[in-house]
Order: structure tokens, then C-alpha cells, then sequence
């Protein structure tokens, strides 16, 4: 990957967190406003939405916690290939996915090997 395209994806990440931070901000703002404005009956109502609040910030907080990875993989030169093989991930990949640690061919065999694993228990369709 040339120095343009490395720039191009640590500009790309850098935007993605901040733009997460700030949608988490946002989030926790609204929902602790909303609590001052609540009164008992809107109160189960508030928690359920407090609830949701809090996952959607825990993902974005996981998410930047990836995109960080990402930016060190960056100064590291190792962004861009696959963590597992070694080569190069796509581009269009990347683009879609700026995190992604493996290359197509090693997410996808991961994928079939977790499905065999996961149909693995004949009692599983019973949970």
C-alpha cells in the first residue's frame, strides 16, 4: 500500500472515531436529559431507552477501540495485510471495513470453520 492510500485510511479512521465519540456523547446527553424530565410512569419507558443508549455506546467504544488497533497496524506497516497469512488485504475491502484483520479468503474460512463448530450440537436448536 503507497503512502496516499495509507493516509487516505488513517484520515478515514481517524473521522469514523471522532464521529463515534461524538454520537456517544450525543446519546448520553439526550438520555440524561431525559431523566430530569421524567416523572414515574415515563420511568420504565427511560430505563428501556437508557439500556439501549448504553449498548450503542459500549459497541461504539468497542468500535474505537478496533479503529485504534487499525491506526497502530498503520505506523506499524502492517495494515493491510491479513493478520492470519500474511498477505495483502483488498482494497475494496478495506474500504468497506477499514478494521478488518484478515483477507477475504482467511474471514471467509473462519466463517465456514465457526458454522461447523456452531452446528456442531445436535442440542443447539433446543436453547
Amino acid at each position: 500500500m503507497n503512502h496516499r492510500q495509507l493516509d487516505y485510511f488513517r484520515q478515514k479512521l481517524i473521522q469514523w472515531k471522532a464521529a463515534l465519540k461524538k454520537e456517544s456523547e450525543e446519546k448520553t446527553r439526550e438520555v440524561l436529559q431525559s431523566h430530569v424530565d421524567a416523572d414515574l410512569t415515563d420511568m420504565a419507558t427511560r430505563e428501556y431507552d437508557t439500556d439501549l443508549t448504553l449498548q450503542a455506546c459500549n459497541r461504539n467504544d468497542e468500535l474505537a477501540l478496533e479503529i485504534d488497533k487499525a491506526l497502530q497496524r498503520i505506523d506499524e506497516g502492517l495494515y493491510g495485510y491479513c493478520e492470519e497469512t500474511g498477505e495483502k488485504i483488498g482494497l475494496g475491502r478495506l474500504k468497506a471495513n477499514p478494521v478488518t484483520l484478515y483477507c477475504i479468503e482467511e474471514q471467509e474460512r473462519r466463517e465456514r470453520q465457526q458454522k461447523l463448530y456452531n452446528s456442531s450440537d445436535p442440542y443447539d436448536e433446543d436453547l
